[in-house]
């Protein structure tokens, strides 16, 4: 496949979030053009989309809990902020409050222990909820109780950790990596000055390890940070780790690059990129069990071209100014 049949490819998807981003993040096209505008809108209507939120009650909510993975709640507003989902429904708030009744609940929250003066909390949670309501347009005042919350579990290396073994001392990349987006989204959206240094302190934890490897001798911290996923739910990877350096305007850090390399080494023949782990199981119905979803999100294997990732490792290359061709 020639670069010019992967543009067209990508220009013609099925999938309108991806020529939506395809055409905002890398062809970089005004995102408040009437054409984008009602590309943007067919987004909502999309069949995966369709598929994610059919099972919807008469409240407008899963009737299942808000963090089944990956179809409660939590999950799908998280993945709907990534496909550039149309800010301002309203018709998704019902999913919103029933995150935000977990997540604020007494017994959610007397569940958070602080072991040698560092809270252990699956920070991940809390941040995605307050990453989607920002990027969905459907925010809650008790948004800033989240926040509070953030603020007092983030450990003094910067990050975010829910083990509760004593012994450990060092940030979660897996719990990390999405509270700084959301801290970030947080501090451009409010101008609080506590979530923009809580985002600088987090940005450190992954600048410091140059993405994905070790401070001691450079070498991986683990395999799994080399492989991309689609979706990545809250598992760290090169690309989310990019994705983020280039969302809160950190990609051009000269520590950003040995990752940048290994993501171009990465790109098949014709352009494109593929997943190379993946994290769910496709089932047509609800069903016992975890890691399952109702959506395929495309093709998966070292040599199969995946849209999703393909647009996503396009955009970083274009702002990191790397060639794409």
């Amino acid at each position: 496949m020639s670069e010019t049949s992967m543009h067209e490819l990508l220009l013609t998807s099925t999938e309108p979030s991806v020529r939506y981003l395809y055409r905002r993040e890398v062809l970089g096209e005004d995102p408040s053009s009437a054409e984008m505008r009602e590309l943007q809108e067919n987004i909502r209507t999309s069949n995966r989309v369709t598929r994610m939120l059919v099972h919807r009650g008469a409240d407008g909510r899963f009737p299942w809990h808000a963090y089944t993975k990956w179809m409660g709640s939590f999950w799908t507003l998280l993945l709907l902020a990534d496909l550039a989902y149309p800010a301002g429904d309203q018709g998704l708030v019902p999913l919103r409050d029933q995150t935000l009744d977990w997540l604020l609940s007494d017994k959610h929250l007397k569940s958070v222990p602080l072991i040698d003066g560092r809270w252990r909390r699956c920070a991940l949670q809390e941040a995605s909820i307050v990453y989607s309501m920002l990027k969905l347009g459907i925010v809650a005042d008790s948004i800033t109780l989240i926040v509070e919350n953030l603020l007092k579990w983030q450990w003094p290396d910067g990050g975010w950790n829910c083990d509760k073994k004593p012994a450990a001392t060092h940030s979660s990349f897996h719990e990390t990596w999405i509270p700084l987006r959301a801290m970030d989204a947080y501090a451009r959206a409010s101008g609080d000055a506590r979530a923009r240094e809580s985002a600088d302190r987090a940005v450190e934890v992954f600048l410091s390890h140059w993405l994905y490897l070790r401070k001691s001798d450079r070498g991986v911290i683990s395999e799994d940070f080399t492989q991309i996923a689609y979706p990545s739910y809250w598992h760290y990877d090169l690309l989310a780790g990019l994705r983020t350096m280039a969302e809160v305007g950190r990609l051009s850090d000269p520590r950003c690059a040995a990752s940048l390399d290994l993501l171009e080494s990465k790109r098949l023949p014709g352009g494109g990129f593929a997943t190379e782990k993946k994290y769910y199981r496709v089932v047509k119905t609800m069903q016992k069990g975890s890691g399952i979803s109702f959506v395929d999100w495309g093709g998966t294997g070292r040599t199969r071209v995946n849209e999703f990732v393909t647009v996503q490792a396009l955009a970083v290359l274009k702002q990191a100014g790397r060639a794409l061709n």
